[in-house]
């Protein structure tokens, strides 16, 4: 088992549920670009609160987390709502999509050391289908100035034109930074510093 998925599962191994069990606020808001029935992906999924709100709107998805705690509260609610979650228990160092599977890919405060994220986010882009989707939010490096959640390691943080250019070939229909209240739990409380973007594969 791996530092992350150890880090993760002690975390999410307790019966609240850190993040809170509401949808992320930007993915409500973005939630009617996607297609009836769409086939969505999501990174780093944690307890599910995202992958069980667009599963409740008829979405096909797919939640990949490398702690087995996390999915296990994904499945379990997922159970409890009557809707079908694929539970992929994997390190996103190892994990592959495939190609043109997808016709969303959803990254939610999925932070990760920059030298992974493009790897990510290179296999991410390659996994959607034509006119697919991505979405996502994190955090920004003026995030650390708030300290209300998020990676201390700027290394980990979002910075705008860094992730443009990762996104290079995405045409991007919304990229902004701006400061915003992120009320998630019992880690994600306050103003925070975020970066979010809706990018289409053309």
């Amino acid at each position: 088992m791996s530092d992350t998925a150890d880090f993760w599962n002690t975390r999410f191994a307790v019966s609240e549920f850190i993040y809170g069990e509401a949808p992320n606020d930007f993915l409500r808001e973005q939630a009617p670009r996607l297609a009836p029935g769409s086939r969505v992906l999501s990174l780093g999924e944690g307890e599910g609160r995202n992958a069980l709100f667009l599963a409740r709107l008829g979405h096909a998805l797919t939640a990949v987390d490398a702690s087995h705690e996390g999915l296990a509260k994904v499945l379990a609610r997922a159970a409890a709502a009557g809707v079908d979650i694929t539970a992929v228990l994997a390190d996103l160092v190892r994990y592959q999509p495939g190609e043109a599977q997808f016709d969303a890919v959803v990254s939610v405060f999925c932070h990760l050391p920059s030298a992974l994220r493009r790897t990510v986010m290179t296999r991410a882009m390659a996994a959607l289908k034509p006119g697919g989707l991505l979405i996502m939010e994190g955090y920004t490096p003026r995030q650390l100035a708030f300290g209300t959640g998020g990676p201390k390691d700027v290394d980990m943080l979002l910075e705008a034109e860094i992730v443009r250019g990762e996104l290079a070939g995405l045409e991007l229909l919304h990229f902004v930074e701006l400061e915003r209240e992120v009320i998630e739990g019992s880690y994600h409380t306050g103003t925070a510093s975020v970066l979010q973007v809706v990018a289409r594969k053309p």
